[in-house]
């Protein structure tokens, strides 16, 4: 076994926001995984705090540019992340819906998901960041097993060989029976059945469902479940965030090295009034190095 320490490589997001102080104050807060080497990638502007500039932006993309040209390299195991303004990112020419979808195309990675991870409850999403209106045309038997496999993947790698995974549906009361709804009859159950004759899962009733979102996320911190693969953005994020928003993790699915991130924004408004709390990055770092860690 191998006695060197995992390098990852963090990136402060935009410096104007509260990166940079949640990373020094991670790092400094004696909370992360001493068996590690922490780089800080990128090349930051001077700034005034809670104020974005265009240079601010740049820096942000730039750092994520080195981040990952270092990992592919194998110069960094494990990459963190820090918060970035998407609508900024944009105007400076960033032209991926978020840091997850960069990552992929950099890596030529098309089996990618985003999931989130924080006290007790796991979730993973079968479309993110596209209009609420579109998701019922973008959901897809194909998509829902693809990603569902991802899951099951991320919890076998976290040491849960025989996890149980819970499929939401999409409408109130997963569709009644059809009067609130047919995706769960003509997409989601489907979906189910074919997750749990795939051999991959070695035929075991690992996935269940669809059931119905009002009470799943409950029952997955009560312990029934240990992820649950959700239909849509915000149906998976709003319950993570309600029950583990200092904890909460991004977790890139399908990368070739782990890539983690708080889950929470720039939080320009609070940047440099010494109050933005280090709890996700600790977090998103930990799980970063136990990624690593069961990797290798």
């Amino acid at each position: 076994m191998s006695t060197t320490k995992p390098r990852i490589g963090i990136t402060l997001g935009d410096c104007a926001g509260i990166g940079r102080e949640i990373v020094d104050l991670a790092l400094k807060s004696g909370r992360v995984a001493q068996a590690a080497d922490y780089k800080i990638i990128g090349k930051y502007p001077d700034c005034t705090p809670g104020h974005p500039t265009a240079e601010t932006a740049r820096a942000a993309a730039a750092a994520l540019e080195e981040a990952v040209t270092l990992a592919r390299r194998g110069e960094l195991d494990a990459i963190v992340t820090g918060p970035v303004h998407k609508a900024r990112m944009y105007n400076v020419g960033f032209r991926f819906p978020g840091q997850t979808e960069f990552f992929a195309e950099r890596c030529g990675v098309k089996n990618f998901a985003m999931c989130l991870t924080g006290g007790k409850l796991t979730v993973a999403l079968v479309t993110t960041h596209i209009p609420l209106r579109k998701v019922p045309r973008a959901l897809k038997q194909s998509e829902i097993v693809r990603v569902g496999l991802l899951l099951a993947e991320f919890l076998r790698r976290r040491g849960n060989n025989a996890s149980r995974i819970a499929i939401a549906g999409l409408n109130p009361h997963a569709g009644e029976s059809g009067k609130l709804g047919k995706e769960e009859i003509e997409i989601i159950a489907p979906a189910v059945d074919e997750l749990n004759r795939s051999p991959i899962t070695n035929h075991r009733s690992l996935f269940s469902g669809p059931h119905s979102p009002d009470t799943v996320f409950h029952r997955a911190i009560a312990g029934e479940f240990d992820a649950v693969l959700c239909m849509y953005h915000d149906q998976g994020l709003i319950p993570l965030k309600l029950h583990a928003l200092h904890e909460g993790v991004n977790v890139t699915l399908g990368l070739p090295f782990p890539r983690t991130s708080p889950d929470h924004g720039t939080a320009f408004e609070i940047a440099g009034k010494g109050i933005a709390r280090p709890d996700s990055m600790i977090a998103a770092i930990n799980l970063a190095v136990e990624l690593t860690a069961r990797s290798s």
